[in-house]
């Protein structure tokens, strides 16, 4: 199974603020949405309940949760405890690629793992304020491909580049 890594990071590395997005970005929201359609992502809770109540959990994916509270419950998602629960989950039900979503202690014990096949990462051209960072370091030692880039407009407050880094 693929475990790949969808982040949206700015250049000072922030990825959110106050457990909230930081920026409106239609079109990498909508890349977002395209590119995890019918996998499993995989979630911190924190992350999980900012994503808008309503489009809990987030359609045509099997969400799988990952918290220490024994006790939590997200209907229509799988509640796990740990990283490797989530793996374990997303593998047992065939899954060909996999995708961490958030939010910063995810991906950053993810990273940490080694076991990212491959990372798409947005590029942000904003520095916001923000209390959630992503490790922009080591990227340097991916093979990259420039997926989309676009341009600040009505949809999309900053000017934004999605990249696929693979594993060397």
């Amino acid at each position: 199974m693929l475990i790949s890594l969808i982040v949206a990071v700015a250049k000072n590395g922030v990825i959110g603020n106050n457990n909230d997005l930081v920026w409106k970005l239609r079109d990498d929201m909508q890349f977002f949405a395209s590119t995890t359609r019918g996998h499993a992502i995989i979630t911190g809770r924190k992350n999980y309940e900012s994503i808008p109540e309503r489009f809990r959990p987030l359609k045509d994916r099997t969400n799988i949760v990952v918290t220490r509270n024994r006790a939590y419950v997200a209907p229509g998602a799988v509640v796990v405890h740990s990283l490797e629960a989530a793996l374990e989950a997303a593998a047992s039900s065939g899954e060909e690629e996999v995708f961490i979503i958030g939010g910063g202690q995810i991906y950053a014990e993810c990273l940490k793992s080694g076991r990212v096949d491959r990372q798409y990462v947005t590029h942000v051209d904003a520095e916001p304020n923000g209390d959630t960072f992503f490790p922009l370091e080591g990227l340097g030692s991916w093979r990259v491909e420039t997926l989309m880039q676009q341009e600040s407009n009505d949809r999309n407050e900053h000017a934004f580049v999605v990249s696929r880094y693979d594993r060397l």
